[in-house]
């Protein structure tokens, strides 16, 4: 039997009609042109690079960003510095070979491309000094001798310097056995304006740092935003691997299925096809290729794939029932057309929703894959059918589909009696289950990251173990959220600004999840404490202006800009987990609606947590509005293909289904809400949607015809369900393989897309004929 368009009006046959003919009137034509615009976009796919920002990582219209944008020029590039531990294996730091390998360390980190040399920090740099308050006031220096030579008494000396300095749990850890080179470093050249090359930077740092200084008991640790963009663009390169495997397994499953290789070949052909288009297209758009979007092409991959299963289960049905190749290709693509187009639009809206979410990164991650849904469109439904045309259905593909046909396998008839009262009944109660199930576990679901080190890899990778040791040896987190005190300029030394910038710091210190917090006023208090030999008594903010006034030029740059219109105060906090920056967060808010003035006021924020905060608070709003627009247009495009309010229960309601459980099994996972992980829900309704709109078309159909609902939708299940069964298992195969990457984030999206993929499929066969039962007209259904 032929498949069955539904829900179109007359207008709308007219107009299926004439592109019917356009196409397969002119074929030869249209393979051309799709050679030739093949070709020309494998040349521009072979210009894209990887494109990795700082700024394309953070949501830049946020208020916490924005006024941290506004005061860069100070800040500089403290917002992507790296630290590196040189980690002493035998002994402590107060050894000539040590030291020496530190001096080489800092050097070659100094010649570094992209670092801002005039912040660069080790012992082996002029701006990490010691201060002492003696009888005749203040004396200080380097903290590394002038007249070093590696003697005892040189050694002796700088040990001395170093504990008088302060620096013990920052640049050097508490047991003396590592010490830090820390160097930020430039997003974009303060000259050119170039971006960064993240991975270039880091493979630097692997090749002149690492490898290099890693021997004769000494051991390298790296950490910093550069060297995590870093690993995780290195980590890219294993998605080759999964290309290999995904494709080999994919064309199993085909072969297995259709026992035919022109059927086998032609969908992964067009499949591929469509991959070529969208990569040139990114780069004619002028985009690159991220941890994130690397893994649309594995996306569009197997979404053409299934609809392409789809196309040539109908070209096979239609050629065992006698047609000609031609023929059988048209009708194929007759009745294909409405429901593919429905589907991949529906895919279409479900990836634009991401646009939503205010950042860069993520609104390419939509673009790119928007772009590939439109360019299946022309592979798939157009390409496919034509070169189905001229291909054919070879002998054994068509005994194949006229067994599958005469065939009646056991699960068919198991599925068709969910479309009778009882089993419908029983079908919907067990949903609601599931719906319930997805709610109390969803209560534990949180935004943000819940993991410490960096959420987007492993715990056991190499930047983790390498993060672990430094929390563990330091006294200063690595997590640093930047609170920004403005005054009007020139103000904010003043007595009574300072006063509150130091409440501000002693309420901050006491907030769970702050371990310890610096200040203007703090220096303040130790530099009047030195000014009056050392005495306890002095450690205080004095009333007297001029006083307090001298104590400003011991005032370190970074916690004060030229102006003096600017006073950041750094609070050191245990973690980034979401409930950490939550609390930090509302603390420093509800300080602010109490205390902002005219004079000053405390804005968030900068420093990694600040954007994480920014970024959490960013994805809280997003996700809402990302539910409701997805769902909502989704409805709507299957409400005006079908014409049905009984379309739309049987098809949305799996969906709902499948999300709910999505959410519980998040939580369960410890997986929270985060970049990386909020496109799974446009990406699964978008593409599990798709299931639903073929399995819908073909069961109309039948009722139709006068069948009642059981025996059409066991037919349904006859012509399309082992269609729709290989379409699920090409989706999953398509991204399971993400499972196994060497970056967490992206193994996290293939875990839980594959979860949705397979429950969509099972949703769609298990629980539509059980809500058609409950929807349909008696008229129809009976």
């Amino acid at each position: 039997m032929s498949p069955t368009r539904t829900g179109a009006d007359p207008v709308g046959r007219h107009e299926e009609a004439v592109l019917e003919t356009l196409i397969f009137g002119r074929r030869r034509l249209l393979i051309t042109l799709f050679l030739i615009a093949t070709g020309i976009f494998a040349w521009q796919a072979s210009k894209l690079r990887p494109d990795a920002s700082f700024e394309k990582m953070i949501p830049m219209q946020h208020p916490f960003v924005q006024t941290m944008m506004r005061h860069i020029e100070h800040l500089g590039a403290a917002g992507t510095s790296i630290q590196i531990a040189v980690e002493s294996r035998e002994g402590d730091i107060f050894d000539p070979h040590y030291l020496d390998v530190l001096r080489q360390v800092t050097d070659e980190v100094f010649y570094l491309e992209g670092v801002d040399r005039n912040r660069l920090s080790s012992l082996w740099t002029p701006n990490v000094r010691w201060t002492e308050v003696t009888a005749a006031g203040f004396e200080g220096g380097m903290v590394m001798p002038d007249t070093y030579d590696g003697s005892p008494e040189s050694l002796a000396q700088l040990r001395r310097n170093l504990l008088r300095s302060g620096q013990v749990g920052r640049l050097v850890a508490d047991d003396m056995r590592s010490s830090i080179v820390e160097a930020p470093v430039f997003d974009r050249d303060p000259i050119t304006g170039a971006a960064l090359d993240y991975h270039a930077f880091s493979q630097q740092l692997e090749s002149r740092i690492r490898d290099r200084f890693e021997r004769d008991g000494i051991r390298i640790r790296i950490v910093g935003f550069p060297k995590m963009i870093g690993d995780l663009l290195a980590g890219v390169t294993a998605i080759l691997l999964f290309a290999v495997i995904t494709l080999a397994v994919t064309a199993a499953l085909l072969l297995l299925y259709t026992r035919c290789l022109t059927a086998t070949i032609a969908p992964l052909l067009c499949s591929v096809i469509a991959v070529i288009w969208q990569l040139g297209l990114l780069n004619i758009l002028g985009l690159g290729l991220n941890a994130y979007s690397i893994l649309i092409p594995f996306l569009v991959f197997a979404i053409g794939v299934s609809h392409g299963v789809q196309v040539v289960n109908a070209t096979g049905a239609e050629t065992a029932a006698g047609r000609t190749r031609v023929m059988a290709a048209r009708l194929a693509f007759r009745g294909l057309y409405i429901a593919g187009m429905a589907a991949l639009v529906s895919d279409a809206v479900g990836f634009l929703t991401m646009m939503l979410i205010n950042i860069e990164v993520i609104q390419d991650l939509g673009i790119a894959a928007s772009v590939g849904v439109a360019v299946i469109v022309l592979t798939n439904l157009v390409l496919l059918p034509v070169l189905m045309s001229y291909l054919g259905i070879g002998q054994h593909g068509i005994d194949r589909v006229r067994r599958r046909q005469q065939a009646d396998p056991w699960l068919w008839g198991v599925l068709a009696r969910c479309a009778t009262p009882r089993v419908a009944l029983v079908s919907v109660l067990v949903a609601a289950a599931g719906f319930g199930i997805g709610y109390l576990g969803a209560r534990n679901l949180h935004i943000g990251d819940l993991d410490p080190g960096a959420p987007e890899l492993h715990p056991h990778s190499r930047y983790n173990l390498d993060n672990q040791f430094i929390t563990e040896n330091y006294a200063t987190s690595s997590d640093v959220l930047v609170v920004l005190v403005e005054t009007p300029p020139e103000q904010c030394f003043l007595h009574h600004n300072l006063e509150r910038i130091d409440l501000f710091t002693w309420v901050m210190r006491n907030v769970p999840g702050v371990e310890s917090a610096i200040s203007l006023a703090e220096v303040a208090r130790l530099v009047t404490m030195g000014y009056n030999e050392g005495s306890l008594k002095w450690a205080a903010l004095i009333r007297n202006q001029r006083a307090l006034d001298t104590t400003f030029g011991q005032v370190p740059p970074q916690l004060v800009n030229r102006d003096c219109s600017l006073a950041p105060v750094a609070l050191f906090l245990s973690d980034h987990k979401a409930e950490t920056l939550e609390r930090v967060v509302t603390a420093v808010e509800d300080f602010g609606a109490s205390h902002n003035s005219d004079d000053i006021r405390f804005l968030l924020g900068a420093g990694n947590a600040g954007i994480q905060a920014a970024t959490n608070q960013e994805i809280a709003t997003a996700r809402t509005q990302i539910l409701i627009l997805v769902y909502s247009v989704v409805a709507a495009l299957v409400f005006f293909s079908f014409r049905s309010l009984s379309a739309v229960i049987c098809i949305m309601v799996p969906l709902g289904l499948t999300g709910a459980l999505c959410n519980a099994l998040m939580a369960w996972l410890g997986i929270g809400i985060k970049v990386a992980t909020l496109p799974v829900i446009a990406l699964g309704v978008g593409v599990g949607v798709d299931y639903g709109i073929y399995i819908f078309n073909r069961l109309q159909g039948f009722l139709r015809q006068g069948l009642d609902l059981p025996e059409a939708y066991l037919r349904t299940l006859r012509g399309t369900g082992a269609a729709v069964g290989l379409t699920g298992c090409a989706l999953a195969v398509g991204v399971a393989t993400w499972i196994f990457s060497p970056i967490k984030f992206q193994s996290d999206m293939g875990m839980l897309l594959t979860f949705m993929f397979l429950w969509n499929m099972l949703g769609a066969l298990w629980l539509l004929p059980a809500l058609a039962h409950f929807t349909l007209p008696r008229s129809v259904r009976e």
